[in-house]
């Protein structure tokens, strides 16, 4: 079996969770791509509903980039202070600020991106698929690390590069941009660490569920 058959097979046969959840916003509680950028690099080894709480203050004191530029670390500290490693974030979102600027000039290629402090590729991926801009990745967070070898699509792995690396060659390039929070959004609502698997729309081309029949 060639790679561009075994692609086209996996892009079909996950056709039901793209159907699904293709074009759901992120659970993180943004209004604005400024918003966006500030939370995801915040939410970094801590929950969305988390930072979706501390959200509206920080952002009512820190409407923009330019306002976030010329602060410091400890006027932003008070408003993120219950959040993990938030002296190390708090002095990554100023560095972001004073980089960029402006919100308009918040870059949306993957290596801009990722020059940016605090946010590596599963970042960059997840806000250029909100930003709605074509996808140089996929986007491969924890809940896609725990699905993707469920599923049989790779091997299991804790690196996140190594995960992308293999998905990016299963997938073809025109669902690179929905199929990663597709597996994400299955990995938070049904293939959970225990997982609801009669629930779940491909538990017919699954490996696990397979295994688990017997």
């Amino acid at each position: 079996m060639s790679l561009s058959e075994k692609s086209n097979d996996w892009a079909q046969k996950l056709e039901p969770i793209l159907k699904k959840y293709k074009g759901r916003k992120h659970p993180l509680d943004y209004h604005n791509l400024y918003q966006f950028v500030v939370m995801i690099v915040l939410s970094a080894q801590d929950s969305d509903a988390k930072i979706n709480l501390i959200a509206p203050n920080l952002f009512k004191a820190f409407p923009n980039m330019e306002s976030l530029a010329v602060s410091n670390v400890e006027a932003v500290i008070p408003y993120i202070s219950k959040i993990r490693n938030f002296g190390t974030k708090a002095s990554w979102i100023l560095e972001i600020a004073k980089t960029v600027q402006k919100d308009k000039n918040i870059p949306l290629t993957m290596d801009d991106l990722t020059a940016l402090k605090g946010i590596g590729r599963k970042s960059a991926n997840v806000i250029m698929r909100e930003a709605k801009v074509p996808a140089e990745g996929i986007i491969t967070d924890l809940h896609v690390i725990r699905v993707a070898p469920r599923i049989g699509l790779i091997p299991e792995t804790k690196d996140g590069i190594k995960a992308e690396k293999q998905l990016m060659q299963i997938f073809p390039k025109e669902i690179w941009g929905e199929i990663g929070m597709s597996i994400s959004f299955l990995g938070r609502e049904i293939c959970r660490p225990q997982p609801k698997c009669p629930e779940c729309p491909i538990n017919a081309i699954c490996v696990f569920y397979k295994k688990i029949q017997g």
